[in-house]
Formats: structure tokens, sequence, C-alpha cells
């Protein structure tokens, strides 16, 4: 299997991965389902700094298992830091995941309930190395904060990169898209939990911190349903919808989970 040809389907999934890449039976694979009453309050984790600027995003492009909104990531303009970090990561692009039902599609569960989908917000460590692919090698490279979203109204801020997406319809296809806050997608409360693990969808590298939101978002049927009319097929093959793009949780392995919140 290569990096092309890889998938979520029964034939490509995420069940046979770990043909072409070994890692993905590794000690610190992601999602994982969290246990919210082995959750550790760590007193040291201090409130996160996250600094958007909308003039960091540049365009939104079909990868063909998912859609990336890019940042402009040559510079600190859109960053994150504190918390479990050390030093400062910069946005290099955020995307979802979701699933065929509404009551599934969140990669990360919670106590095994699972969202509607997943957001993640994709950041490496440009104090420390000189661009994503070289911090993508590394334990402490990438740092991605994760949002719930669960079906129920229409998220407003959502509905930017909703509307987008008719343009990028078919795999391949990219259009501009700026002057876009990513922190509107952000819940209200900024309690987390944190963990360390890889990510979630091959080359598989171990080289995130995760930082996991409690509180969800919204996202409504309609919403959700234009992620899934995305198409994983490029111009003029058969039409090939994105129903699903998530990996299941993966074994803890004797990692551990800390929060925020006590």
């Amino acid at each position: 299997m290569s990096l092309s040809d890889w998938g979520y389907e029964a034939h490509n999934g995420p069940n046979h991965w770990h043909k072409s890449y070994p890692i993905a039976q590794g000690n610190f694979q992601s999602p994982i389902d969290i246990i919210t009453k082995e959750a550790k309050f760590d007193a040291s984790l201090k409130s996160l700094s996250i600094n958007y600027n909308p003039a960091s995003i540049k365009s939104i492009i079909n990868i063909g298992h998912s859609f990336h909104v890019i940042s402009e990531d040559t510079a600190d303009i859109s960053v994150v830091k504190g918390g479990p970090l050390k030093g400062s990561y910069r946005l290099n692009q955020f995307h979802f995941h979701w699933g065929p039902s509404n009551d599934s599609g969140s990669e990360h569960t919670v106590d095994g309930k699972a969202y509607s989908s997943e957001l993640h917000l994709v950041h490496w460590n440009s104090e420390k190395y000189s661009s994503f692919a070289e911090a993508s090698k590394n334990l402490d490279g990438c740092a991605v904060l994760t949002v719930f979203l669960q079906v129920g109204s229409a998220h407003t801020g959502l509905q930017k990169v909703v509307d987008a997406l008719s343009q990028i319809k078919t795999k391949g296809k990219q259009a501009a898209f700026t002057n876009f806050d990513p922190s509107v997608l952000l819940p209200t409360s900024k309690d987390y939990w944190s963990y360390i693990g890889s990510l979630t969808h091959p080359p598989l590298n171990e080289c995130v911190t995760w930082i996991i939101f409690k509180e969800p978002i919204s996202i409504s049927p309609d919403q959700l349903n234009q992620f899934r009319g995305l198409l994983s097929s490029a111009e003029g093959e058969k039409a090939s919808p994105i129903v699903d793009n998530h990996r299941p949780p993966q074994p803890l392995k004797g990692r551990e989970v800390t929060a925020s919140f006590s």
C-alpha cells in the first residue's frame, strides 16, 4: 500500500494500514478513547495561548479523503503556546473527520461515546524545527487542537467553510479561501484533555501532543451532509463520496491522559 492508495474503505481502510505502515501498531497511536475517570488532573497544565490571524488562511483543497484549509506557516502568523506545549507551534492546516451517521464520526471517543465529527487544527513546533515535514518526525514536533462537533443547530462560524466546499467537489481541486478566523471554531470553554500520540492517518508518525477540548461545538445535519457530499474521486472519474474518514480508537498502551480541569 503506497501513500496514494490507503483510504477508509474495506479493502484499504485502517485495518490494512499496518501492512505498509508498521508504526500503525506502535505504542503511541491515535486516536484513543478518553476514559474520564482515569484522566489525571494536572495543575501544571496552564491555559492555552491561541493566537490565530485570519490573514494566515490561504486556500482550501480536496485531498481525496478529506479537505484541508491551508494556513501560511512560513512565519509565526497563527500560533498556539502554553498548556502542555514547550515552545510556539504554527498552524499548518485544519481538517475534519466524519462518518456515515450523525452519532459516529469523531476519531476520539469519550467514555466510549463518539461525536458526529471531529476538527483537527494541526500545528508544528517552529521554535525547534524548520518545517512541518521535519517536525512530524519527532515526538514533540506537532500539536493538534481537537474540537468535537455534535449534531444540533447550524454553526454560523463553520458555514463559510461549508459554503466553499462546492468549489472543491472532486479530489485535487483547490480554491482560494481567505480572511477566515479559525478561532470561531473553538468552544467557549477551553478545558481540555492532553496525551502524546500520533497522526491519525498514514504515515501515522508518533509526533503529536494532543489537546482535546471537552466542550463540543454544534454542526447541523445539513452542514454534515455537505462534508459527506465531497468526492474522493477526481473530475471525470466515477463519483465516490467521502462518507467516512475516521480511524477507530487505538490501544492506550500505558499512556497517561491528563486534564486541565478537575
